[in-house]
């Protein structure tokens, strides 16, 4: 049984302590009757990431939730993947899914004055696909590749064409990095675009004040009229101002929410949220649309160049002991490699049970024998496995050493690393050439946008280190590439799923929880998009 503490008056006091003394920027004050009326949020959160340039920053864990704020998106996608209106108020395709005509909302301007027209939608695809990367904006990861051009048929239309059948165009409208900037913010360059200050969208929220590393201060914008009709409201939001507050000690951000100090905590401990929904608080776990947690397996490292071994990893892990050690029944179990809750997932669970005679079969057929200390050699070499810890999921490490434990059984040597934000960065590159297991915690919005980035055709990301070395890979990557409609492209999905799981590819651990949301019992009314992020332009602060 696992005992839960709460803070100390102490912990309450220090919490205090490092929300007044560590910015000059004040706090609301707390009415003695309980929450302050009025339309003041503080959001305390462990980062706000290394970057604010729009097209670099626009998928951090961190900034989305402010970028979620001061822009908006020409569709709105919810957390089951539905697609909706936004700034494009209707749209068409043509039968081979390689032209699009977007209709946009009138009278939609930037907060620097400028018109949201067709002219500044195509100047956000141009960039949303290109970058400028001898600049340093990089494209958008998960933007259609197949882009070719899109042009202004008039003020209100824009016409989008594609090189190859694009289904997940629209879906992607509502991706988190499809934010829509300002033209003029982005003819600037990438140093100027790196000032939030500076940076001017459509959104609810404008930026009022920002400190590097410590705070983002928002206050809305009055003459905002455009909001996604799926959230019930589009006019001017009705909180008065979001303060997002750097406090790195997650003790410390749920202690700040628990004394009427700070409003939501973000990122509590797993363990925490039972207690603190029995006492009141507002516990939100929401799942995005993506990958679910696991590794993708660097296929070029030996020995994760044979299938067997791959295959014994897949069978070696015990996810259920990860959801009753780590989390709790707010996280499910994993059934592919993709989301359950993505349109175009399905259910492969039998591939994931918890199999260790399996795992030790495959590991005796693969050559490799138990030695000393229960490690398994082969050639005189052990079996390793180096886990780097993704931090960006505040779990991650307590993880990692449950699935050490558990492959220790079986004859891994297992060695975990743990990094900052920004080593980890520099030190485990997507891919890397020394990097046998990469944890991928990566959001999309369609599914079909997942195989064109597994191998290297097309500019991809190449995950698994196979480049176009897979037939089987390459073909259903092709038809999934290639199909015209869902009808086609659901069936060779479900098989790309089966087959990456089968090969060891990927080695799902458990469905995604990555944000975690402790909120006072007083703001009530906010909404999680499929990307999982919170939106306070619905919500109101009241007794």
């Amino acid at each position: 049984m696992t005992e839960h503490h709460f803070p100390s008056r102490r912990g309450l006091l220090a919490a205090a302590a490092v929300l007044a003394g560590t910015s000059a920027l004040p706090l609301p004050a707390l009415a003695a009757d309980g929450p302050r009326k009025g339309g003041d949020v503080v959001f305390l959160i462990d980062s706000l990431g290394p970057t604010w340039i729009p097209n670099n920053s626009a998928i951090s864990s961190f900034q989305g939730h402010i970028w979620g704020h001061v822009t908006d998106k020409l569709a709105y996608v919810d957390a089951d993947g539905k697609v909706s209106p936004w700034l494009a108020t209707r749209w068409e395709q043509n039968a081979d899914a390689t032209e699009f005509t977007l209709h946009l909302k009138e009278g939609v301007t930037f907060s620097d004055g400028t018109p949201l027209d067709a002219a500044a939608v195509v100047a956000n695809l141009d960039i949303w696909h290109a970058g400028r990367i001898k600049e340093g904006i990089n494209p958008i990861g998960l933007f259609p590749k197949t882009y070719d051009r899109a042009e202004a048929v008039d003020l209100r239309t824009v016409k989008v064409h594609f090189k190859a059948p694009t289904l997940g165009f629209i879906p992607t409208l509502g991706y988190h990095g499809s934010i829509l900037i300002s033209p003029k913010t982005l003819a600037k360059p990438a140093s100027q675009q790196a000032d939030l200050a500076r940076t001017a969208g459509s959104g609810p929220y404008l930026v009022a004040a920002w400190k590097e590393g410590d705070f983002v201060k928002l206050v809305k914008r009055k003459d905002y009229k455009w909001g996604p009709e799926a959230v019930g409201h589009t006019g001017p939001a009705y909180l008065d101002s979001i303060t997002y507050k750097v406090v790195t000690e997650p003790s410390l951000r749920v202690a700040a929410v628990q004394s009427g100090q700070a409003d939501i905590a973000y990122n509590a401990s797993p363990q925490e949220l039972k207690p603190l929904k029995e006492a009141g608080f507002t516990v939100a776990t929401p799942r995005y649309l993506g990958f679910v947690n696991g590794w993708a397996i660097n296929t070029r490292l030996p020995p994760y160049n044979d299938v067997k071994v791959r295959q014994a990893l897949q069978a070696g892990i015990d996810r259920q002991e990860i959801i009753d050690t780590v989390y709790t029944p707010d996280w499910k179990l994993a059934t592919s490699f993709i989301q359950s809750n993505v349109p175009g997932a399905t259910d492969h669970s039998a591939l994931l049970s918890y199999d260790p005679a399996k795992a030790e079969r495959l590991l005796d057929e693969a050559g490799w024998t138990r030695g000393r200390g229960g490690i398994r050699t082969k050639d005189g070499k052990p079996l390793t496995l180096t886990l780097y810890s993704n931090p960006y999921l505040a779990t991650s490490k307590a993880v990692d050493e449950l699935v050490a434990q558990q492959l220790g059984k079986l004859g891994w040597k297992v060695d975990i690393r743990a990094y900052d934000v920004v080593t980890f960065g520099q030190k485990v590159a997507f891919g890397g050439p020394a990097v046998p297991a990469y944890e991928v915690t990566r959001s999309f919005i369609d599914a079909g946008t997942v195989a064109s980035i597994l191998t290297s055709a097309n500019n991809g990301e190449n995950w698994f280190a196979l480049g176009d070395s897979d037939p089987t890979l390459n073909d259903l990557r092709d038809r999934i590439a290639g199909a015209k409609s869902h009808e086609v492209r659901a069936p060779l999905l479900d098989e790309l799923q089966r087959y990456v799981l089968e090969q060891g590819y990927y080695i799902p651990r458990t469905q995604i929880v990555q944000r975690i949301y402790v909120q006072s019992p007083g703001l009530k009314g906010e909404t999680y998009n499929g990307i999982a992020y919170a939106s306070y332009y619905t919500a109101i602060k009241g007794e």
